[in-house]
């Protein structure tokens, strides 16, 4: 199932083809969608870049730190026996990633190193 955002674009798409206009098209989704519509300023964009021959409905990828980098199969495969530091420079992880990863779940499962100590300060 498309997502709200997805299926506007599609019909904002779709509109262009049927060769409408930018207040027909907006009024269209307007009354389609209520108050759900995104913006005046996105159908524009939206409509512009489709009149300019783009095709996909999907964003564009942003340029920057991939947002995968917190997930959780890249946290998996780390070797526990390094360091914070360690884990971070392997990953390309930031360390403060790392080290909120490591308190929150790898402490649940598997027992510190020292005797006495409990895991109940890292919840």
């Amino acid at each position: 199932m498309l997502s709200v955002k997805l299926e506007e674009r599609v019909n904002i798409k779709f509109l262009v083809k049927l060769g409408k206009t930018f207040t027909e098209a907006y009024a269209m989704l307007k009354e389609m969608y209520g108050t759900e519509c995104v913006s005046r300023t996105q159908v524009f964009e939206w409509f512009k870049r489709f009149k300019e021959g783009r095709e996909m409905t999907e964003d564009d990828p942003r340029p920057g730190r991939p947002s995968t980098s917190k997930m959780d199969e890249n946290i998996e495969n780390i070797d526990r026996h390094l360091n914070i530091r360690g884990l971070a420079e392997i990953t390309g992880i930031d360390k403060e990633c790392v080290h909120q990863k490591f308190a929150q779940e790898w402490c649940q499962n598997y027992p510190l190193p020292r005797k006495g100590i409990k895991n109940e300060h890292l919840r």
